[in-house]
């Protein structure tokens, strides 16, 4: 019997296991130079770090920068002690740079000095910024109607052979969530592969599924970034980068979890025109708005809002400050973290071990400033200095995480507060939610079920103002299951608030002597006729705006 040698397959193993004793020999000689090893065919190469060395030069001394954010950069070498390298670095620390070693293999740096060939296709940007051209994003817009449309994309970059085709796939999953309104984009490595979602008005949606291979290249661009740590694997890691389209920035914050299969990454889309909300479109009721504007005017008290986090709060927030900003007055907010910047306004960030929110607003209170609002009231020490510059001559703003508006009283108190400082201190307590809007262009009526006539009857029965209920009350606005070109498939595009709020009065003050529980609070509050957040979603859904299953999704109709 005649053996067969198989030469080629021969020939890739030993090259397999030439390249990886070569691995293994950076790896140890790492810990004996003691730099830290890394690996470039596991680690994505940076132009803009790979620019500021010219190739001859980066061949010569054999290493090239390969991560860079601000002025740290990060060089891959092979021999640390070389006189070369030792010449390099000091050529960069004199141009500013703060310079980390990495002990990588000959292998490693081949990766790198086939990047140069992409710095034709990049074009140069600040580090913590990546830049999209008016032009591209103008050119993708018209490409995309439907998420398909944007898994089709990135699945043509797959195809791509060069390494450029990790910058392409971000600049179209970034670009696909600026056009689609995403405020989020979760990377979320399985088994098989990686799930890529937006968050659209709320909702997850699936993208698509893409290899593991090119999610490592991708996360090691993100990370570069957001100044994260590329070595760090088991840890949670958060950092920030920008977005800059049109000459307009968009920040990023970047949040990174250890996984089973590999670190999961979600991107937070903090979009200036997204928090830029007038107060008269967010969903207020015409009579509640005009009362909300009085309460907002006053020179002094506390105005809360209340609702779990991503109802909208900060937003509604924002919009009472744009609405009263003007040149005679001082605002000074404390914030956890500064997610937007406004115009005028003294903007201060928390930090946990040296600028809390108790001491932000401390600090705050000897700046003479008119108002303050404080991103969120979370223990006695913040309440009690809140609810002291309310009764001192501030108007000041702020947040609390209760279900409802009437659950804010028994919480103030539960936090140390006294019953008997509240009725002077607090001007008006809001609570809210947010709720898809139909489209316009497919949403649908028709009868009301049986069951949904009871939500309907219910909810009108508990309404004091008659004028604001529409004269049909027996027909419902629903989604189009197909959607359409203008909602992208989805039969709902954009969000809207429900609110409930109460008012300081008599009757909400004599009933806070006796400590009461939320439920005797919102009885107080009846006669003030302001309706609860489902009557209030019940009123949009007859108007059209929103529909009753999206309701159900965000409130309980079953205690209505």
């Amino acid at each position: 019997m005649a053996l067969v040698f198989n030469d080629t397959e021969e020939e890739k193993r030993v090259d397999f296991l030439r390249k990886r004793e070569e691995e293994e020999l950076a790896q140890t000689l790492s810990h004996k130079y003691g730099v830290e090893y890394v690996d470039l065919s596991l680690v994505a190469v940076n132009v803009d770090a790979l620019r500021i060395i010219p190739e001859a030069e980066s061949r010569e001394c054999e290493a090239a920068a390969f991560g860079r954010v601000g002025k740290k950069l990060s060089l891959a070498v092979r021999a640390p002690e070389s006189s070369k390298v030792k010449t390099l670095v000091q050529k960069l620390v004199e141009q500013g740079y703060e310079v980390t070693l990495f002990m990588c293999s000959q292998e490693s740096l081949k990766r790198a000095y086939i990047r140069y060939a992409d710095l034709s296709y990049a074009k140069e940007s600040k580090a913590g910024v990546f830049e999209l051209s008016s032009e591209e994003v103008e050119e993708f817009s018209g490409k995309v109607k439907s998420l398909a449309d944007i898994g089709a994309l990135i699945n043509e970059s797959l195809d791509l052979k060069h390494t450029y085709r990790v910058t392409r796939i971000l600049e179209i999953i970034l670009a696909g969530a600026l056009s689609t309104g995403a405020s989020d984009v979760h990377f979320e490595p399985e088994e098989v592969g990686v799930r890529l979602r937006y968050r659209l008005d709320g909702l997850l949606v699936d993208v698509l599924t893409f290899d593991h291979e090119t999610y490592h290249l991708a996360l090691s661009r993100l990370k570069l970034l957001s100044g994260l740590k590329l070595n760090i694997t088991g840890e949670a890691q958060d950092g920030r980068f920008s977005i800059i389209v049109k000459g307009d920035e968009i920040e990023l914050r970047t949040s990174i979890l250890p996984g089973n299969y590999a670190e999961t990454v979600v991107l937070r889309i903090l979009n200036p025109k997204a928090i830029g909300v007038p107060l008269e479109a967010l969903g207020l009721e015409d009579k509640l708005r005009e009362r909300i504007e009085k309460e907002i005017a006053k020179p002094n008290g506390m105005i809360l809002t209340t609702g779990p986090t991503g109802s909208g709060k900060t937003t509604t927030l924002y919009a009472f400050l744009r609405k009263i900003n003007n040149p005679n007055t001082k605002i000074i907010t404390i914030e956890d973290p500064v997610e937007y910047h406004l115009k005028g306004i003294v903007q201060t960030q928390v930090d946990k071990k040296n600028y809390t929110f108790a001491q932000g607003l401390r600090s705050a209170l000897r700046q003479d400033p008119d108002i303050i609002m404080v991103g969120e009231i979370r223990d006695a020490e913040v309440a009690e200095t809140a609810i002291n510059a309310a009764l001192t001559g501030h108007l000041v703003f702020s947040t609390l995480h209760t279900n409802d508006a009437a659950g804010s009283f028994p919480r103030l108190i539960d936090l140390g507060v006294s019953e008997k400082v509240l009725s002077s201190s607090v001007n008006v307590v809001m609570a809210q939610r947010l709720l898809r809007k139909l489209c316009e262009k497919c949403k649908t009526q028709r009868a009301a079920t049986p069951d949904e006539q009871k939500i309907i009857d219910k909810a009108i029965a508990g309404i004091t103002d008659r004028s604001l209920i529409p004269p049909t009350q027996n027909m419902v606005w629903v989604a189009n299951e197909a959607g359409c070109e203008a909602c992208g498939g989805r039969g709902y595009k954009g969000r809207i608030g429900i609110y409930e709020a109460i008012f300081m009065d008599r009757a909400i003050e004599e009933i806070l002597r006796s400590k009461p529980s939320e439920r005797e609070v919102a009885e107080a509050a009846k006669p003030q006729g302001v309706p609860t957040m489902t009557e209030d979603g019940v009123l949009k859904m007859l108007r059209g705006i929103t529909s009753l299953d999206e309701l159900g999704r965000v409130v309980d109709l079953s205690a209505t």
